[in-house]
């Protein structure tokens, strides 16, 4: 891991199109700005946890419960 020490207003260039601005640091927080294309995929990092167990715990569901929560008549 590389850690760097930034002031407010500063930033981080992680490529040549994803930038990090550091907007705000408070007692137990740092707000942060992150400059990418919109097609760059963003996500917090808990969220991106829950997601992965989501996935899991829909794949564990029979077919038949899948297509009734959805509402869809083919799913592949």
């Amino acid at each position: 891991m590389l850690v760097i020490a930034r002031k407010t207003g500063e930033g981080i260039v992680v490529s040549d199109d994803v930038v990090i601005k550091i907007l705000d640091v408070g007692k137990d927080r740092v707000r942060i700005g992150i400059e990418a294309p919109k097609d760059v995929r963003i996500v917090r990092e808990e969220l991106r946890e829950t997601e992965k167990q989501n996935v899991t715990a829909a794949g564990t569901l029979p077919k038949g419960v899948m297509e009734q929560l959805l509402g869809e008549k083919n799913i592949k």
